[in-house]
């Protein structure tokens, strides 16, 4: 038998500490549970002194010599750990690497294999910098008697409050390989959204781009040197409209397209200043929502990620309060974020969930009628789950149909730019050739 020490939380929250004899540490945390309280930290005590008195005189600081680095990794007694972060990891990892990692683990735990060692193979496995090194920060926590939700809250970059609640969850319950699941599928969908929007959008912009570039130099360049052959071939008459026009558009991008760029740049400066303020955001994102055919796109994904992430802490065992926070945090929508905390404060009232989210005009009253009927059912997580699923069609749907109608219209847009310029060069020249056949003739 070894003796563990341990931090453990009641019904209520307060913490209580205490020691507790067991074969291994997972017995230990099943014993702690057993007395109705939720262990947070469980360390081994590793003395040799068998009197319990001397070893909790040796687990005072005050009394006890400062430890070595490698002393603070061996002891079970260090509850309290601090790792400070190397500058690089203050910054985002991609979700790929995220992703990768949660879905092996899972595997893993899955398959059996005990926790530690499962982060052991995979960071010989992970290439990323970032990752490895937050996993080597994760396995002192856990060697030192931390848990797992406790190691990664350290990474606050890395894994987000999402992840870590879903991840105490999972170990409240003993379901940990589940919510790991859960985790990794809830990752490889919201990315694959992402990427469909992100693929949507990148052949509208390589097409605008090259409308710019294109009519710029041709507007810069190319029109100057037919405006100098008309002033001298069409003896002071007048030009077509179109030509006289583009002239002017290229004198007036010659003289003052710097300053159209600097003030473009200044209003895109103000609208970026604008939206990290409350007020500003907010009404940006009541812009997206209500944007033509954008709009709709937007609040399909909104809806889609509310929903899925709800009810995945629903189904990994996260209270609602507690998963209502997390989803208000998470939504990316203010005008979602504000919709979902009133569900909270009624939720909190002991009013249910949809009445207050059918006061939000963003949820169409499909998705309304559906948490209803998952309410009074009691499979609400389960709803919550059907609706992702079919505004994640909606939204494949969505993305598809837009990039069916940019693609056209960008090129006609694009044709018409270049084809108007063509035009208003050519009528000119076709006037001038008309008038020295006519010359011609006439001699």
């Amino acid at each position: 038998m070894a003796t563990f020490q341990y931090i453990a939380k009641d019904s209520e929250g307060n913490e209580t500490r205490g020691q507790i004899e067991a074969a291994d540490r997972n017995a230990a945390i099943a014993a702690v549970r057993a007395q109705g309280l939720l262990p947070t930290a469980m360390g081994e005590v590793r003395s040799s002194a068998a009197d319990p008195a001397q070893q909790k005189s040796k687990a005072k600081p005050k009394k006890a010599p400062a430890p070595s680095s490698g002393e603070k990794k061996k002891s079970g007694l260090n509850m309290e750990i601090n790792i400070k972060l190397p500058k690089f990891l203050q910054g985002k990892i991609k979700t790929k690497v995220l992703t990768q990692f949660t879905r092996q683990l899972a595997t893993l735990v899955n398959a059996g294999l005990p926790l530690m060692r499962s982060i052991d193979v995979l960071k010989r496995q992970v290439k990323d910098q970032q990752m490895r090194e937050a996993l080597d920060g994760i396995s002192e926590t856990i060697s030192a008697g931390g848990t797992f939700s406790e190691a990664l809250t350290a990474y606050p970059k890395i894994f987000d409050n999402l992840y870590v609640n879903m991840v105490k969850a999972g170990e409240a319950g003993g379901v940990l390989e589940v919510v790991l699941g859960r985790l990794a599928e809830f990752a490889e969908k919201a990315d694959k959204i992402k990427n469909k929007v992100k693929g949507a959008m990148i052949y509208p912009i390589v097409v605008l781009f090259a409308a710019v570039g294109i009519t710029a130099f041709l507007l810069i360049t190319v029109i100057p040197k037919f405006q100098d052959v008309f002033k001298d071939m069409m003896g002071g008459q007048p030009l077509p409209p179109v030509t006289e026009f583009v002239i002017q558009a290229s004198q007036y991008v010659q003289k003052d397209g710097l300053k159209v760029f600097a003030i473009l740049a200044g209003v895109y400066v103000l609208m970026k200043m604008a939206a990290k303020t409350a007020k500003g955001a907010y009404i940006f994102d009541v812009i997206k929502l209500k944007m033509p055919v954008i709009g709709t796109l937007v609040q399909r994904t909104a809806i889609s990620r509310f929903t899925r992430t709800l009810g995945t802490l629903l189904s990994s065992g996260v209270p609602i309060l507690q998963s209502l926070v997390i989803v208000r945090d998470t939504s990316g929508n203010l005008v979602i974020s504000k919709a979902i905390q009133s569900v909270h404060d009624a939720v909190k009232e002991g009013e249910g969930v949809t009445q207050p989210l059918s006061q939000c005009w963003v949820f169409p009253p499909m998705v309304v009628s559906m948490v209803e009927v998952g309410e009074e059912t009691g499979a609400l997580a389960e709803m919550l789950t059907r609706i992702a699923d079919t505004y994640d069609d909606e939204v494949d749907n969505a993305v598809a149909g837009m990039t069916a109608a940019i693609e056209p219209a960008l090129i006609i847009f694009l044709a018409g730019i270049v084809g108007t310029i063509v035009i208003a060069m050519f009528l000119p020249m076709i006037k001038i050739i008309s008038s020295v056949s006519g010359g011609s003739g006439g001699m």
